[in-house]
């Protein structure tokens, strides 16, 4: 792997996209409101 040019990037590039990724869920989820969340949870019943 080492005899690419420019193969380090791409862990790089991926960790960024994780994080980035992850980041954006967490604030979604945590900015949710509670009528949403009540809309929802009972989604599976209706």
């Amino acid at each position: 792997m080492t005899s690419i040019d420019g193969i380090e990037i791409y862990p790089v590039f991926s960790l960024v996209l994780f994080t980035g990724f992850f980041a954006v869920m967490l604030w979604k989820v945590i900015s949710l409101r509670k009528t949403e969340i009540k809309k929802l949870e009972n989604t599976p019943f209706d």
